[in-house]
């Protein structure tokens, strides 16, 4: 294979952004790219998942692509797909205009992820031509459109795809970003699990002047809350901050105030580490809302719905936390934290399968109005990751 033509970083992360991929919308962000990932000789799978629009789940497009077939295979993750812009009349330019201003590449997408994206694969073009198109080892791109939303049809299914064909990685490196202010802030080494319960109370309507008549939802639910909220899930452990169980809504709906409710409900959300797992928070949680009914007396019932996101996972710090840590220090002169805060990722799915850790931009304005991405920040992100390539298959 001749070495390939150079892949302009700037012009493909505008193209890229350019394309409204909404959440499960495609809208030809993975067109895009997979066209720069051809250029360089890459071979491209386009992996459609679900059942479309007259299914209960919406279809959603992801690309795997690789070059070499030997070892290591060294994997880079993302997601092409991004959140809703808002209301574009707030945002200073287009969201989806891909404009470069003040020094900054502007719009949705810019720093959650394309931006880190199109540092890769301008990454692996340098990294290519400086080995005249050969080297002894794979690289693969593992790219979703499934990210933002609830990732039933995205990377969970590539990987099985992967599996089903011999083609899991050494290690991989997702692209997030990052870094909370500067690059080369953080490598994130894993994430806390996250697990939503939907608590429902019954009780017995009644007038509020006869209580004794009636048996108040909304007061067996304040106190189910409380005896979950009142202390610490922990203090922490070794490599994560402490769980935190916070209440996102109460909902009771009654617009009388001389009725007692029969019906009262409550959503909450639990991010939980590595002492946990949510089968045991679930078994902790219904312990606790046992007794604080039973300590209300006789009468009532709930039901509990607990919906989970991933559980807590990390890479214990080692050769790949180490390896992109030299990098990152190499190129802007930092030793990055590795840190396992912020909600979770699809690094939760590739953990199964390999060591994995999370590098990319900063994300001060990730999924907000004016998401940007300095593109000094940018051409130093392709320059790290041009480096891991070079140390990984030196």
């Amino acid at each position: 294979m001749d070495a390939p033509a150079p892949i302009d970083l700037l012009s493909l992360a505008r193209d890229m952004i350019r394309r409204p991929s909404v959440t499960p919308r495609d809208a030809g962000a993975l067109d895009v790219l997979e066209a720069a990932l051809k250029r360089l000789g890459f071979a491209c799978h386009r992996l459609p998942f679900g059942m479309g629009e007259s299914g209960r789940e919406a279809r959603v497009d992801n690309l795997y692509a690789r070059l070499g077939t030997g070892t290591p295979h060294f994997c880079f993750a993302g997601h092409t797909d991004v959140v809703p812009p808002g209301d574009n009349a707030k945002w200073s330019l287009d969201p989806f205009a891909g404009e470069i201003r003040d020094g900054q590449l502007w719009g949705r997408g810019a720093a959650d992820m394309k931006g880190a994206i199109a540092a890769f694969v301008a990454a692996a073009g340098a990294f290519l031509r400086a080995k005249g198109g050969a080297f002894e080892g794979s690289i693969s791109l593992l790219i979703t459109g499934d990210e933002e939303g609830d990732a039933v049809n995205g990377t969970d299914k590539v990987l099985r795809w992967m599996e089903e064909r011999g083609e899991v990685p050494d290690l991989c490196v997702v692209g997030e970003p990052t870094n909370p202010e500067r690059l080369g802030d953080m490598i994130k080494i894993g994430r806390r699990g996250s697990m939503t319960g939907y608590l429902a109370v019954r009780g017995v309507q009644g007038h509020v002047a006869y209580p004794h008549l009636a048996d108040n939802a909304a007061h067996r639910l304040v106190r189910m809350l409380d005896a979950v909220t009142r202390e610490k899930l922990d203090e922490g452990s070794a490599h994560f901050q402490p769980s935190s169980l916070q209440v996102t809504t109460i909902d009771i709906g009654n617009p009388a105030n001389n009725v007692i409710p029969a019906e009262a409900k409550a959503t909450f959300n639990i991010r939980f580490n590595d002492k946990h797992s949510s089968a045991s928070i679930g078994a902790w949680l219904r312990a606790k809302f046992d007794r604080a009914m039973a300590e209300i007396g006789p009468g009532g019932s709930y039901d509990l719905e607990i919906r989970v996101s991933g559980e807590s996972f990390f890479t214990a710090p080692g050769p790949l936390s180490a390896l992109v840590s030299e990098c990152v220090k190499a190129e802007t002169n930092r030793t990055p934290e590795l840190s396992t805060t912020g909600g979770t990722s699809d690094a939760r799915f590739i953990r199964r399968l390999c060591p994995v850790v999370e590098f990319g931009g900063v994300g001060q304005t990730m999924h907000k109005i004016d998401e940007r991405m300095a593109v000094a920040d940018l051409e130093g992100l392709a320059r790290i990751y041009r480096r891991i390539l070079d140390r990984v298959f030196a």
